[in-house]
């Protein structure tokens, strides 16, 4: 009892109240570590000075660590924005991937990423446009996970999205792409940051700020299809 009360207000009676809920997540953001071990990154998250976490860690040897509860909140998202929440710590899973950046992720990594993002999908109901990257919503500071993350087979999986390679529609001339990466979730205060990440994401290939014509219709492909 003294334990829940911790943090209310002392100097008034408590009576404790039956109905309530835990935090729940409704988002799954996916971050590449930076680092170069599984060791190494789980030692971050628990020095006192670092004041960063995650829920989970996962291993280029697909081993998989649970470091805080679903239900607690990590700091994982840090200054970000998707939408309209500005906090993403409070509605969101952070999912640390062993990766310094730069290198594919092996495919026993993203198989044991699989694994937990439908054991949590389904745990919390989590939408399938819920699960991001964090430089989707940080795309002035991170550029995470790295242009090597497999977005097509996670999409494919029901966890993100993805378009149509095979057919991509020519947008309509009313078509307005600054409007679509807002209405998808990007913060468009900085537009050219936003179109980074998005092609980072998407596109892969001449990670810039500026939408080609292709970038365009693949842009405009995803928004008629899930937004």
């Amino acid at each position: 009892m003294e334990q829940r009360r911790a943090g209310v207000n002392k100097n008034t009676d408590w009576a404790n109240a039956i109905h309530y809920d835990n935090r729940k997540p409704n988002y799954v953001i996916i971050h590449h570590t930076s680092q170069n071990s599984t060791a190494q990154t789980v030692r971050t998250f628990q020095l006192a000075h670092t004041k960063v976490s995650s829920h989970y860690v996962i291993g280029r040897d697909g081993q998989v660590i649970q470091m805080l509860n679903d239900y607690d909140r990590a700091w994982h998202a840090g200054k970000s924005k998707w939408g309209t929440i500005t906090d993403m710590n409070s509605v969101s899973l952070g999912i640390e991937l062993d990766n310094n950046g730069r290198e594919p992720f092996p495919e026993t990594q993203i198989n044991s990423l699989l694994v937990l993002l439908d054991t949590l999908k389904s745990k919390y109901l989590i939408p399938q446009l819920n699960f991001i990257g964090h430089a989707d919503i940080a795309p002035t500071r991170k550029d995470d996970p790295n242009v090597n993350f497999p977005w097509k087979i996670l999409a494919e999986k029901g966890f993100g999205v993805w378009y149509n390679e095979d057919f991509l529609p020519e947008p309509p001339t009313a078509f307005n792409p600054t409007d679509a990466l807002k209405i998808i979730g990007y913060d468009m205060s900085n537009p050219e940051a936003a179109i980074r990440a998005f092609k980072r994401k998407f596109i892969r290939t001449e990670v810039n700020g500026v939408l080609t014509a292709r970038d365009r219709a693949v842009l405009y492909d995803l928004y008629r299809k899930y937004y």
